[in-house]
């Protein structure tokens, strides 16, 4: 009988400090988030200098947490996984020095995680990955279309041009007053009901996979502007809705034109936008007219979390790929392979 093999995962490329401990690359032992939101709302976002602190005074916490939670030691544990970027280099620091010093003091190889991997790979703890597969990635920093022929296979066929979806959400929200951080605001005040506001849909180049929230967002601003201007009432949740319909349409719109050229058997959702109810919904249905697999993790999932860095450092394990101790945090690392 096979030993199961046992990762811990930390994660501190931004504002949530995380370990997690998962068997097999598929099943959460433990999952322990220490989260920062609090100490950024009042700023309108994530202050480095902040996190950083705040991924000190935590990740050896949270780090213990999660070997309490499993009833676990550090001789039960085969490797240890951690983001190496990209992210807030102090931030990303913090994290990869506590997985060196773990990793030195208890024997165990050190593997370094892409944060966007770690996105992705957050599906495999729902379901096993069906290739080929496309991976529709949307967070505050990024918004992409990957795709996978295998484990460890990632070729990037659309990214954004300026503005990430997350990226436009939150700009939108701080026009419309709303606290920071602004999807989750602009997703409950789309789901209100009334009208929505007409905003453009931007396509960019026919075969283009790419996106550009940049001219909705300026769309949404001059709206309100004009609209104070005149003195005119501006309802937010007809704002929000027509905001979230134009975003939500473009990204399953792109989604589904790339599953069917790349005549894919499964799509997955990850990154902090896919726990927006209005995209999980329009994917959901969009793909199961198409019969195709469609995946998205549970919200607690979604925004960073450690399962995910230890659930794909499981993967790249068993790939035979390790870290040396010289690792260091890289904040603009690309998507590499790995298979």
């Amino acid at each position: 009988m096979m030993k199961d093999q046992i990762i811990l995962g930390i994660e501190t490329s931004c504002d949530e400090t995380a370990a997690s401990i998962v068997r097999n690359g598929s099943e959460i032992v433990s999952n322990v988030v220490a989260s920062q939101i609090e100490s950024h709302k009042r700023f309108g976002g994530v202050v480095p200098e902040i996190a950083s602190r705040h991924h000190v005074e935590q990740v050896t916490i949270v780090i213990e947490e999660a070997l309490k939670q499993a009833n676990m030691q550090p001789s039960d544990i085969d490797a240890v996984a951690v983001t190496e970027g990209p992210g807030l280099v102090g931030a990303l620091l913090i994290g990869i020095n506590a997985a060196k010093a773990f990793a030195f003091a208890n024997g165990l190889p050190l593997v370094g995680v892409h944060h966007i991997a770690g996105h992705i790979y957050a599906n495999q703890l729902v379901e096993p990955m069906q290739f080929p597969l496309l991976a529709l990635v949307v967070s505050g920093g990024h918004t992409e279309i990957v795709l996978m022929r295998n484990h460890g296979s990632f070729e990037l066929i659309g990214e954004t041009r300026d503005d990430a979806a997350g990226e436009a959400y939150d700009k939108v929200a701080r026009v419309l007053k709303l606290p920071y951080p602004g999807g989750p605001h602009i997703d409950r005040l789309a789901h209100e009901g009334g009208e929505a506001i007409a905003f453009p849909r931007i396509w960019l180049e026919q075969d283009s996979y790419d996106f550009s929230f940049s001219g909705l967002k300026s769309s949404v601003i001059n709206y309100m502007h004009n609209a104070e201007q005149r003195g005119e009432v501006v309802k937010p949740q007809a704002v929000a809705a027509g905001f979230q319909a134009s975003v939500v349409e473009v990204l399953t719109g792109k989604t589904l034109r790339a599953a069917r050229e790349f005549k894919v058997k499964h799509v997955i959702a990850a990154g902090g936008v896919s726990a927006n109810k209005g995209l999980r919904k329009s994917l959901k249905d969009t793909f199961a007219k198409e019969g195709i697999t469609f995946t998205v993790p549970p919200l607690f999932l979604c925004t960073d979390n450690a399962a995910m860095i230890a659930a794909a450092g499981s993967v790249m394990f068993e790939k035979g790929h390790k870290s040396s101790m010289s690792m260091n945090g890289k904040p603009g690392m690309p998507l590499f392979d790995w298979n």
